[in-house]
């Protein structure tokens, strides 16, 4: 290994008190009623419902009902719609197509108290009201008014189909086929409201398109226009498809969890997580002297890594819901962190021990411990990749990656178990970087001050 100078430990310290403080204090500046958040703090964790509080329900079609991928993705779009009209922006919903299941999980508001999850629910799976209507009035509430709440031309019944579609100059517009009934119904309002009025869409009391009519349609097939995308024209095709939805979502199970037993058990999580620190530093230094204190550092900056990692303090990640295993796979990531300091430190033990100069064992048991620490740091990450891909959303990167496999299973999305891949994969890519990487430069660093340069002071007899 090239030579490591002594400024080295003290740059490779300030970046690792850089990376804890600005992650646990966030960087923000206030000038007057205006503050701005650079660096996202811990109080910008988002918890999970098992720490928040919240409701975690199954939806499905009535026993009987083969419901086909688009009246899934129809009832999905329902869900979601009826989330944001009860301004419940901070959810979760998940499809699982081969079992014919929604799994949709929402946290409590803040300071709530007389929430009633069941009524919730019931509104969140009852049949979706689709209309047709004149114009876009709306009131203060954004309900219809005026004669756009007089006016209904079509109701969900008259729309056989909605698809995306593209046309011949490359227009990406959203393609309706109407009933017999409905189509008499949509040239009469088409010709009277051609080239001067609105239709509006409404999806139960909510207004999800306004498109303007330029011509009467009279063929019982319209198309809608303005400036789709594919993924947009898909969202508003099946927003509308979500209106003609033949079946009521039936509930299969749900469960709830009060705030106050949430943040409990996160509270008790956290005081063990930091207990459990200080009595492996404690023991880390007592036991490897000098080296357990530069380990002591590492772990620092693997815990401040993982935090930052789901606050969203890195720009190019956003951030991650922590839930109770979540934390669970940061305390465990640090007990992996340990374990390869403890090999390490206990290779240049035995090297020390064999007569070897302090700057030979700390290069002999570094090199040497490296193979056990990779063989016991990669199997942990196998299993973390597999408990994300098997337990994650089917659209993430390790759900499709292991789809080959897993597909024959159908979706188990729990975020749970994805919480705790995910803390548990960050925690042991850092513990490379810090555990084995930066330890070693600052332990290598360190060992060339003179008065450090004492063989007990790094698990050696003292003479």
């Amino acid at each position: 290994m090239k030579k490591v100078g002594k400024p080295v430990f003290f740059i490779v310290v300030l970046l690792i008190a850089a990376l804890t403080l600005t992650t646990f204090f966030g960087i923000s500046t206030t000038f007057g009623d205006i503050s701005t958040t650079w660096v996202k703090g811990v109080d910008a964790i988002r918890w999970g419902i098992d720490v928040r509080g919240g409701v975690d329900v199954t939806f499905g079609p009535p026993e009987g009902v083969e419901a086909t991928d688009e009246e899934m993705a129809a009832a999905e779009q329902i869900i979601k719609v009826r989330m944001v009209s009860q301004n419940i922006t901070d959810y979760e919903i998940y499809t699982d197509y081969d079992k014919d299941r929604i799994i949709v999980r929402f946290p409590w508001k803040e300071d709530e108290t007389d929430f009633d999850p069941e009524t919730a629910i019931a509104e969140l799976g009852a049949t979706a009201v689709l209309t047709f209507r004149e114009g876009y009035e709306t009131d203060e509430n954004g309900l219809p008014s005026g004669v756009t709440a007089d006016t209904i031309i079509l109701e969900g019944k008259d729309v056989e189909e909605a698809t995306p579609a593209m046309t011949s100059d490359n227009q990406v517009v959203v393609s309706l086929k109407l009933t017999d009934e409905g189509a008499e119904k949509f040239a009469e309002a088409t010709t009277r409201l051609a080239g001067t009025g609105y239709i509006s869409i409404w999806m139960d009391d909510t207004m999800i398109s306004a498109p303007m009519v330029e011509d009467a349609i009279t063929t019982g097939e319209a198309s809608i226009s303005g400036g789709f995308d594919a993924a947009s024209a898909k969202e508003l095709a099946d927003k509308i498809n979500a209106g003609a939805l033949p079946f009521q979502l039936v509930t299969s199970n749900f469960s709830t969890i009060s705030p106050t037993l949430g943040t409990g058990a996160r509270d008790a999580m956290v005081l063990a997580g930091v207990i459990a620190f200080v009595l492996i530093c404690v023991m880390m230094i007592f036991i490897y002297r000098l080296p357990g204190v530069i380990a002591c550092i590492a772990l620092t900056g693997q815990v401040a890594g993982t935090i930052a990692a789901l606050t969203g303090y890195f720009p190019n990640f956003a951030s991650f819901t922590l839930t109770l295993p979540g934390i669970a796979g940061i305390i465990l990531s640090i007990g992996v962190g340990v374990d390869a300091n403890v090999i390490t430190y206990e290779r240049i033990r035995e090297e020390l021990r064999l007569g070897r100069s302090i700057d030979a064992a700390i290069d002999a048991g570094y090199k040497r411990a490296f193979t056990a620490i990779f063989d016991g740091n990669i199997t942990v990450v196998f299993v973390a990749v597999i408990l994300m891909g098997a337990f994650g959303p089917p659209s993430s990167v390790f759900a499709l990656l292991l789809k080959p496999i897993f597909g024959a299973f159908g979706s188990s999305t729990t975020g749970a178990i994805y919480s705790f891949g995910y803390t548990l994969l960050v925690g042991i890519i850092l513990n490379f970087l810090m555990g084995v990487t930066a330890s070693r430069l600052m332990l290598k660093s360190i060992s060339k001050f003179k008065p450090l340069r004492k063989v007990w002071l790094y698990g050696g007899e003292k003479k």
